[in-house]
C-alpha cells in the first residue's frame, strides 16, 4: 500500500492512495461524500473495523462509516450507517475534520466525526471484524484514509512515534 504526495489542485488537497494505479473514471470523476465515525472510549481506545469481504480494500482497517444519501446530513448518514453496519445508536455526533482521498476506484471526501456516546452492543452485520485500539494500532493493514486520523489523534494525545504498522510489499 503506497500513499502518494498531496495533489494541490483539489481544495482541500487530496491524499493520493496507491498513486501507481490508474484512476477509474479519469480526471472528471465525481467526489463521493462519506460520513466517518471516530468512536472514542474514556480509556483512550478508539474503534476500528475491517472492510468486509467483497468490498474494495477488503480486510483493511478503518474507522466505520459510509456514503451520504441524497438530502442527508453528515450526522444523519453516520447514524444510519452505524445502525445498519454495527447495530448501535449514536449519541452526540461532533464534526471534527475533513479529508479528501483519491483512491484508484473513487475520489472521496471523508467527514470525520467524534462519537463519545452510543447505545447497543456492537454487531458486525457485514462480516467485518472490530478492534478497540490505542496508539500505535496493532491491526494491519490500515486503509490510507485512516492514516491522517491516527496522526490527528496522536497530535491531540501528545503521542510520538509510528501510529501504525506499514506492511512490507
Amino acid at each position: 500500500m503506497n500513499v502518494g504526495k498531496t495533489d494541490q489542485s483539489l481544495n482541500p488537497p487530496a491524499l493520493i492512495a496507491d498513486p501507481e494505479q490508474a484512476r477509474t473514471g479519469g480526471a472528471d470523476r465525481p467526489l463521493t461524500e462519506v460520513a466517518v465515525g471516530v468512536l472514542l472510549r474514556q480509556t483512550d481506545c478508539f474503534l476500528l473495523t475491517s472492510r468486509p469481504p467483497g468490498k474494495v480494500y477488503a480486510g483493511f482497517w478503518e474507522f466505520p462509516g459510509g456514503k451520504l444519501e441524497a438530502e442527508e446530513t453528515v450526522s444523519q448518514a453516520l447514524r444510519r450507517e452505524l445502525r445498519e453496519e454495527l447495530g448501535i445508536t449514536l449519541g452526540i455526533v461532533q464534526p471534527w475534520k475533513v479529508e479528501v482521498v483519491d483512491y484508484p476506484h473513487a475520489l472521496v471526501r471523508l467527514h470525520f466525526c467524534k462519537v463519545l456516546s452510543w447505545s447497543g452492543e456492537l454487531e458486525m452485520r457485514e462480516g467485518q471484524s472490530f478492534s478497540w485500539e490505542t496508539l500505535p494500532v496493532t491491526v494491519s493493514p490500515v486503509l490510507p484514509g485512516t492514516v491522517p486520523v491516527l496522526g490527528w489523534l496522536a497530535e491531540e494525545r501528545g503521542f510520538t512515534g509510528a501510529t501504525h504498522q506499514i506492511p512490507v510489499s
